[in-house]
């Protein structure tokens, strides 16, 4: 087995913990500068994820926006963009979204082995699709990714798939930005659901550093011992002061 990839969830929500509302127009929680910080840890990864219900609810791009970025990938002899990875229970994807229509990187879907042939027939040729057990598990599908080259993962959501990963300790480093205001409505979707989580009171996450952008907080945490190393080696870097990272 290929050593697995580098985990970095990525995620923004309110300051009661809230990702969007419970109706259109998508809530804005990040700015302009963020998402330019946004772009710059998309390009040092090999590959972004996202559940399925993001991809119907978003109907996310997932590319590299800056061109000086997808420049320096290609010098690198990487696609402009990242690979884009989603996973899905039941196949409800539309092969017109802008996940499959965009960009030129592969696009992999993860699915049930009990419903790969269905979902093929439906998405044609708009993406890979790999089917995982009776139920997909993160830890197989970060393997499978592995086993095809993937050296680094980046992961945008999202409350399912937040709560999958970190609940089964496959984060290595989590960019949390708080947005300045609430939403207060309960019906709305969260960072994360109810899980056994490997942090808790008596096993603090570890705080990398915090930086403001604009008028929103980041918090960056190191989740695994892996992550003084990687942020050594990366290909590009983010602001911020230089952090000592105790591992727990």
């Amino acid at each position: 087995m290929s050593k697995l990839p580098y985990v970095t969830l990525s995620s923004a929500t309110s300051l009661d913990g809230y990702l969007d509302t419970t109706d259109p127009p998508r809530l804005t929680l990040s700015n302009e500068a963020d998402r330019d910080r946004v772009d710059v840890v998309r390009a040092e990864n090999d590959a972004i994820l996202v559940g399925a219900r993001t991809v119907r609810r978003d109907n996310p791009r997932l590319l590299v926006r800056s061109l000086d970025l997808q420049t320096q990938r290609k010098v690198a002899g990487l696609p402009p963009s990242p690979w884009k990875v989603t996973v899905t229970k039941t196949g409800d994807l539309d092969p017109n979204a802008a996940f499959f229509t965009t960009g030129d990187a592969p696009k992999l879907v993860y699915c049930p082995a009990s419903v790969a042939t269905r979902i093929r027939q439906r998405l044609g040729h708009a993406a890979l699709v790999v089917g995982l057990g009776e139920d997909v598990a993160m830890t197989d599908l970060i393997v499978d990714l592995a086993d095809r080259g993937i050296r680094a993962l980046m992961v945008e959501g999202g409350t399912t798939v937040h709560t999958q990963f970190l609940a089964a300790n496959l984060v290595d480093e989590l960019h949390l930005v708080v947005a300045p205001f609430f939403v207060g409505d309960s019906r709305a979707p969260r960072f994360v659901g109810d899980a056994a989580f490997p942090w808790t009171s008596n096993r603090r996450a570890t705080l990398a550093n915090v930086q403001q952008i604009g008028d929103v907080v980041l918090l960056r945490y190191a989740l695994s011992a892996r992550f003084a190393v990687h942020n050594a080696n990366s290909r590009h870097h983010l602001t911020g002061p230089p952090i000592t990272v105790r591992t727990p």
